[in-house]
């Protein structure tokens, strides 16, 4: 009996799956077991097909092909592949020598790209637990991507079982690791681009926004911006992802793995991923979810240091709001169902926008509010305090005037946003720092004396949680990197401070 090793999605992560074929003598007919779904059982047709266009015959016996392990649910059409060799070479001493071989079969037996073969692989090739693949031809430009692998592709089945029949003809394909961008060298090397789709240009005024937007870019901190209506919320959010600081190859590759499983194509370009969903979006839809297996939601497409904007916050049903306090927390979120549980990564800047009140003149200066008190004490009932302490900016934004002018360009503050991010890597930090934990915060955020005394001193005066105490001193941390400066000191603590809700001062 031979074997060959192939793979399946299990939620974020990939598993390996054994691919064993028999043959024995009893009535002629094909079957595959161990879990296989619908996709897998149609390929069948797709591997008979093949098989004829290369002039097979099939044995008249019974083949089997077992699935391992049998208890793990598998689907894709990249299983066509294997057991299409496995069936060819059945008479030959194959060694498959601990290839990982993935395709899809088109009925006259050239081999096509899937959207799971590139996730599949990085998933394996990070977790070392692969070296060599043989994959379609068509899907060597995304997987050469992947470094510390050996790449082997064929045009249609006939090329995949010479390279098996024949292995000292065998020749690797070159890995193309380089990325089309800048790159900066720190403790590795990072990349970034300088090109600027919607410009913090564009925006007149509102100083304080984009300055609070530059420090949530800086140290990936969450914010929330509020103001009247088109006063400039939004644009500042959608300005957000072109600023962010830069990449490393490991997290260019998993944006473009979350852009396959979303099945789009990947760019593989150092560019954040940022997500906008609409105000009546379910839990499910959000965190991920499922009736009898469960898949990620747009928490975890953006949780690869990506953005997550939710327009007219406090719209968002209570629920969607109250769940998003885990992954804001724990920068994770595990999803439990009966049969399956996903835990994955969640560290995204989280951007909130929000009226001041129902009708949205609350602030105005030249429109008068036709909100009651208690439809505005409703409306701003609807955002927990629990919430609103894991925010870590808030900004009250003015009204447009028509003598505003423009300030600062998105280069310009990109720019900064590489200074601060330089400085958080000559500090050995593994997060930026907006995720860092207790013992970071400790470790990384040093404050003077000075700043140690007025730190103790809002705490009593505000009543601040041991929470906003260290989102305060995060902030703070990444306000004097943008100074260049070590230590924390008053004047950077007494920013961070002016940035917290009025409810939490």
């Amino acid at each position: 009996m031979k074997r060959v090793s192939c793979a399946t999605l299990d939620g974020f992560d990939a598993k390996i799956v054994d691919v064993e074929v028999a043959f024995v003598r009893a009535l002629p007919s094909f079957a595959i077991v161990g879990l296989a779904q619908t996709s897998i059982q149609e390929s069948k047709e797709r591997i008979k097909s093949a098989l004829s266009a290369i002039d097979f015959k099939f044995p008249p016996q019974k083949v089997t092909v077992n699935l391992s392990p049998s208890d793990l649910k598998k689907e894709g059409s990249h299983f066509d592949l294997p057991i299409a060799l496995l069936i060819a070479l059945q008479k030959e001493e194959i060694d498959f020598d601990n290839f990982l071989v993935l395709g899809e079969l088109g009925l006259d037996g050239t081999l096509k790209d899937t959207h799971t073969i590139f996730p599949l692989v990085l998933s394996l090739a990070r977790d070392q637990q692969i070296k060599k693949v043989l994959i379609p031809e068509t899907s060597y430009e995304k997987v050469s991507k992947i470094p510390h692998l050996e790449i082997f592709c064929a045009n249609n089945l006939e090329e995949a079982i010479n390279l098996f029949k024949d292995p000292q003809n065998r020749s690797k394909l070159p890995l193309q690791t380089q990325i089309d961008a800048k790159k900066i060298v720190l403790d590795k090397p990072y990349y970034y681009l300088e090109t600027y789709p919607e410009d913090f240009y564009d925006i007149k005024g509102q100083e304080r926004a984009k300055r609070a937007s530059l420090i949530a870019a800086a140290g990936m901190h969450n914010i929330l911006y509020e103001g009247s209506p088109g006063c400039g919320k939004s644009m500042c959010a959608k300005r957000l992802p072109a600023i962010l600081p830069p990449m490393s190859l490991d997290e260019i590759l998993t944006n473009a793995k979350l852009l396959a499983l979303e099945g789009k194509e990947a760019d593989f370009l150092p560019i954040h991923l940022s997500r906008s969903p609409h105000r009546s979006a379910t839990l499910a839809s959000i965190l991920g979810g499922g009736s009898k297996s469960a898949k990620i939601g747009e928490v975890a497409l953006c949780g690869n240091n990506g953005v997550l904007f939710f327009d007219e916050l406090p719209y968002f049903s209570k629920g969607v709001l109250e769940a998003l306090r885990e992954p804001l927390e724990e920068n994770r979120v595990l999803i439990s169902r009966v049969n399956t549980k996903i835990d994955y990564p969640a560290k995204f800047l989280f951007v909130g926008a929000m009226n001041p009140c129902p009708c949205g003149n609350l602030l105005s200066l030249h429109r008068e509010c036709r909100c009651s008190d208690l439809e505005i004490r409703r409306y701003k009932n609807r955002l927990s305090d629990p919430l609103l302490d894991r925010i870590d900016l808030y900004v009250q934004m003015e009204e447009s005037d028509p003598d505003d002018e423009s300030s600062i360009t998105s280069q310009e503050m990109h720019h900064q946003v590489i200074i601060a991010f330089q400085m958080q890597k000559e500090r050995a930090q593994t997060d930026f720092n907006g995720k860092l934990n207790d013992q970071e915060i400790v470790k990384f955020c040093t404050l003077d004396n000075e700043s140690q005394t007025l730190l103790d001193e809002a705490s009593r005066r505000y009543h601040l949680s041991q929470r906003a105490i260290n989102k305060i001193i995060k902030v703070a941390r990444t306000i004097a990197d943008l100074e260049k400066s070590h230590l924390i000191g008053k004047r950077h603590l007494l920013e961070a401070l002016s940035f917290r809700t009025k409810n939490q001062k």
